[in-house]
């Protein structure tokens, strides 16, 4: 079995003491490529050491939306120079979030910093890993409606151009919208990244979002350290689980776990050229 584990935080200290077993482990259970995503220009450093260390790990580079304190010309500089690196295969973890961040001055900041962070992305031919949190966690909100109109605006620009980013724009990572807002996200190239929390009890509406997506615009994530997966719930959540949520999305969509897993993993290498 192949899997893709496309976005997990294995450069966090919660891993420090096992980093090598873990990994052990989530190769065991099949997974042959992990995406390490940056949140600012010190962990985008971070997760392209850990790249470097590795061949199955890969990493993104940018600035959270939570994280735009340091977000500047020069820290900005920097996470440019680490983006030539060949294993930085994306710009990410990038995006709005209104759940954390209330006052409309700093979400301002969050839309300035996604506008440039995805001019960059087409700059450079990396797609963008992108994140999104409404306040409240709300399946609708001001964030998708604003995310929305941002990404279509940035993809309009690239297909104008006759970009190739156009057919592999980014990833809405760890998607907790509506239907509405992900078949949007979809007819614009956006792959859709499924988490643990589909596994949850009272996930139905997410089940039911899965259920309506070809399998072909999914991807898989842990989101390690955080969110893990029935039955490893109230866990450290670690790559090695991927298999809980690949075995859900089979379940969801009526098909065999294997191909769930060969098919998302595809997915993984045409977005991110692995």
């Amino acid at each position: 079995m192949r899997l893709a584990d496309t976005h997990c935080h294995l450069n966090f200290r919660q891993f420090d003491a096992d980093r090598a077993s873990m990994l052990a482990r989530a190769k065991a259970a099949g997974v042959e490529r992990f995406l390490v995503p940056g949140l600012d220009h010190r962990s985008s450093a971070d997760a392209l050491q850990l790249a470097e260390s590795d061949a199955a790990i890969y990493a993104a580079v940018g600035f959270h939306p939570t994280e735009l304190e340091e977000f500047s010309e020069a820290t900005f500089e920097q996470v440019r120079k680490l983006a030539a690196h060949p294993k930085a295969v994306a710009v990410g973890e990038i995006g709005l979030d209104h759940y954390w961040v209330k006052d409309e001055a700093q979400r301002a900041r969050q839309r300035d910093a996604l506008k440039r962070q995805l001019d960059f992305a087409a700059e450079i031919g990396k797609p963008a890993v992108i994140h999104m949190r409404e306040e409240n966690d709300a399946w609708m909100g001001s964030a998708s409606v604003e995310l929305l109109e941002i990404l279509s605006e940035w993809r309009s620009r690239l297909v104008s151009e006759n970009h190739p980013l156009a057919e592999r724009p980014g990833v809405l990572h760890s998607f907790n919208g509506t239907l509405e807002t992900a078949q949007k996200a979809v007819a614009m190239n956006f792959f859709i990244g499924v988490t643990g929390p589909v596994t949850y009890k009272n996930a139905d509406q997410k089940r039911a979002v899965i259920s309506q997506l070809p399998l072909a615009r999914l991807l898989i994530e842990t989101d390690s350290p955080f969110l893990a997966p029935v039955p490893q719930r109230g866990k450290r959540n670690e790559p090695a689980f991927v298999v809980e949520i690949a075995d859900k999305i089979a379940e969801i969509k009526f098909k065999k776990m294997d191909e769930v897993a060969a098919v998302t993993a595809d997915n993984a290498a045409r977005l991110f050229r692995w």
